[in-house]
């Protein structure tokens, strides 16, 4: 019961902070007699950026608006120069920054090398200046860290626990034991085979509790900051990519000879089918890749969508059926977290099954 009202009161809070943002952006525009933008919203919030937004501050004399966030690392190479400052430099891409013979401009949270203290644009508005290799710690970097330092804290002590002969378990040992023994027994053996299913599976749990712990993650705004990492294409794109990784330096002899020379299929037909073939090797972790992301970022957006419809009505009435449907999407958004993890890791497996089984 405790954990019921713990998980209401997370997505309430969660809600309220997310409408909060909404409402700042409202009065901003209503104070500078533009209209409420719910696209400029929901791209923020789902988009990577230099730093960690908290929540945005409007000045009573000015109106304008000012971003109360959390200054990140910045660290580019440009020209032979390694440059390191703070995206606080920026000063939320009003300012350009100075690092030797390099100046660097913030531009919709990319960083252009800044010509005579300004980024120059085409006739479409996209910005022609050169871009210098960025290997910043942005927020889904920075989130990212946060994660790995959470699944470390979890299963260090449970690996501690285990090895010193605790077989009974207790605590939040006895919550994710059955997790674990899920993935083992109903994930891995199943699809890649009792003798082998030992030698991936320690890759198979990384991946489930990564995803479904960064899932989780990305439902708690942190007032309301929250970082989207499994809903970043390249995120899932690296992900995809390990599992393709894996599937095709573990596949036998059974494996290769299938995809070019395969069984029972007429010679003739080979120069059709080994391109079929090698072009279903890409579209397995390519499928994995769009999955995550298309659904954790759609999550996102039918959240933010329906809170915006109180600012974009401008009226308070259609504010209960709006809190209404968020409540019921982020109720729902904790089993798609859960399921796109289980999903992602049972076709890893299932890709890995395929590549090790021996055909007889």
């Amino acid at each position: 019961m405790k954990r019921i009202y713990l998980l209401f009161f997370s997505l309430t809070i969660s809600l309220f902070a997310l409408t909060a943002q909404a409402s700042e952006n409202q009065k901003t525009n209503a104070a500078n007699d533009e209209e409420f933008d719910p696209t400029a919203v929901i791209m923020h919030h789902i988009s990577d950026a230099h730093d960690w937004h908290l929540w945005d501050k409007v000045d009573k004399e000015t109106g304008e608006k000012r971003g109360v966030s959390i200054p990140l690392p910045v660290i580019v190479w440009y020209n032979g120069q390694l440059d390191v400052f703070m995206s606080s430099a920026f000063h939320h891409g009003e300012q350009t920054v100075i690092k030797g013979a390099n100046e660097y401009a913030l531009y919709h949270n990319k960083i252009y090398v800044a010509e005579n203290g300004a980024i120059n644009f085409d006739e479409n508005h996209h910005p022609t200046n050169p871009q210098p290799l960025d290997f910043s710690i942005t927020k889904n970097v920075a989130s990212m860290m946060f994660s790995a330092l959470l699944l470390l804290a979890v299963f260090i002590p449970m690996g501690r626990k285990y090895k010193k002969g605790g077989k009974v378990p207790s605590g939040l040992q006895g919550f994710m034991e059955p997790i674990i023994l899920f993935i083992k027994e109903d994930i891995a053996q199943p699809n890649i085979g009792e003798h082998k299913y030992q030698r991936f599976l320690p890759y198979l749990i990384t991946v489930f509790f990564f995803i479904w712990f960064n899932n989780m993650l990305g439902l708690i705004p942190f007032f309301p900051g929250g970082a989207n990492l499994t809903g970043n294409i390249a995120v899932t794109f690296t992900l995809a990519a390990i599992t393709m990784i894996i599937t095709n330096v573990s596949g036998n002899k059974s494996y290769w000879k299938h995809v070019f020379a395969t069984p029972g299929v007429p010679v003739w037909l080979a120069p059709i089918m080994i391109p079929v073939e090698l072009i279903g090797i890409l579209s397995k972790p390519f499928a994995l890749m769009i999955r995550l992301f298309a659904n954790i970022t759609a999550g996102h957006i039918i959240v933010l969508s329906l809170i915006s419809l109180i600012f974009i009505f401008k009226t308070i009435w259609i504010a209960p059926v709006s809190i209404a449907f968020v409540l019921f999407m982020d109720v729902l958004e904790l089993l798609v977290a859960l399921l796109q993890a289980y999903i992602f890791t049972l076709l890893s497996a299932l890709f890995i099954g395929l590549a090790v089984q021996e055909h007889h």
